[in-house]
């Protein structure tokens, strides 16, 4: 086997294409996740000027948390919507990969990543570092704003039409309110007795101080469990 070496131009021309493609779908998630910014905030605002004064107050707030990050909290829930900065190719096993549209243009194969993490709105107000949060879907972009969702039930399920899904702002509207209905209907289950009848001294203390008994959604169980 002869191995190539390439030769300056050829090396940097390798460079600036793939650079170029890079920061081209790089540009366009950031685009997207700008926008999953922008309505996540008009949802709350929504909510708020339809808050009944006579029914009791069940909270739903938007943070900006950065460039790539921002919060929704509601009801005892909070959404975590954050943007990879690295730009990602599909395995040569992966399902996306035996698609006509990409097979047509490889450069389509490129995504960048925004993913959904579902945890406990108490878990950040009492400081409960061990709490468990879940990942309950991920959102590939890439440089054409095509998109297809990786997810849970609701929010995976819909979502997987990567040849004709473009990313425009009734299509982040449905995904939102996809991965809050779903979150709304991941009910918080009681943790298997066994993996609770033994507890520390030091869990107590610090339980009766902050309620720090580590906790999740389904501690104790598989996640898969889910799936249906």
């Amino acid at each position: 086997m002869t191995n190539f070496t390439p030769t300056t131009n050829e090396l940097f021309k390798v460079l600036r294409t793939k650079g170029a493609l890079k920061q081209e779908v790089f540009g366009k998630t950031l685009e997207a996740f700008n926008l999953f910014k922008i309505e996540a905030e008009i949802l709350a605002a929504q909510y708020m000027m339809k808050s009944l004064p006579d029914k009791p107050m069940i909270p739903f707030e938007y943070y900006d948390r950065g460039e790539f990050e921002f919060r929704m909290k509601f009801g005892a829930d909070v959404l975590i919507y954050m943007m990879h900065t690295n730009v990602f190719e599909f395995s040569r096993d992966h399902e996306v990969m035996r698609n006509p549209y990409v097979k047509d243009d490889k450069r389509r194969s490129y995504c960048g990543i925004i993913h959904i993490f579902n945890f406990l709105a108490d878990s950040f107000k009492y400081n409960r570092t061990q709490d468990i949060g879940y990942l309950i879907g991920r959102i590939f972009v890439n440089r054409e704003h095509h998109y297809f969702i990786e997810g849970k039930r609701e929010v995976g399920l819909l979502y997987n039409n990567f040849p004709t899904s473009k990313m425009n702002r009734k299509a982040v509207q449905n995904i939102i309110r996809s991965a809050m209905l779903y979150t709304i209907n991941f009910d918080l289950l009681t943790p298997p007795y066994n993996s609770m009848k033994e507890v520390t001294v030091l869990e107590i203390q610090t339980a009766l101080d902050a309620m720090q008994i580590r906790t999740g959604k389904r501690m104790g169980f598989r996640f898969e469990a889910d799936e249906s």
